[in-house]
This record gives structure tokens, C-alpha cells and sequence, in this order.
């Protein structure tokens, strides 16, 4: 079952299964690398919600809880190369 990308919590992986969205936001992710197969990392979220940050493709990402509902993921797991301080924050 797919959910967007902006409910999973810090210290969990998931993998990118479809992008919605208009044309302008979904080509812009792609360009940055949030494609339909990625494996994806949400390494935090900010104090106020927004934005998070992702670990996709060995490099961070930041984008937005708006940007971020349009991403559908699935296989949500638990990421075990995470810091023990980044699963603390949520």
C-alpha cells in the first residue's frame, strides 16, 4: 500500500513508487533525482515541520511537506545506517 513521502517519520527508508503533482513540480523532482525505484532516506524534519531532509541517490535533499505529498512510497522500514540521534527526533 502507498502512502506520501510526508508521513513517514525520521529514521525510515522507503522506496519511491510514483510522483503526482503537476508537470513543473514532478519534472523538477525528477530532475533532482526522486524517481519511481529510488530508495529514499528521511533523515529529518525541521523544528517547525518544514522542510525535511532526505538522503536519496548518496546525496541530502530538502524539500517541503507540500512537495513531499505528492511522492508516494511503499516498503517503509526502519533504517539501520541511521544515527541513534536522528531516530530520537521527531
Amino acid at each position: 500500500m502507498a502512502v506520501t513521502l510526508d508521513s513517514v517519520k525520521p529514521g525510515y527508508s522507503c522506496k519511491v513508487v510514483n510522483i503526482g503533482g503537476n508537470n513543473i513540480l514532478k519534472n523538477r523532482l525528477l530532475c533532482m533525482g526522486v524517481t519511481p525505484g529510488a530508495a529514499v532516506e528521511v533523515v529529518k524534519i525541521a523544528p517547525l515541520g518544514d522542510p525535511m531532509e532526505l538522503k536519496i541517490r548518496n546525496y541530502n535533499l530538502s524539500i517541503r511537506k507540500k512537495e513531499a505529498s505528492s511522492i508516494f512510497v511503499e516498503d517503509i522500514k526502519e533504517c539501520r545506517s541511521c544515527s541513534p540521534s536522528v531516530k530520537g527526533d521527531a
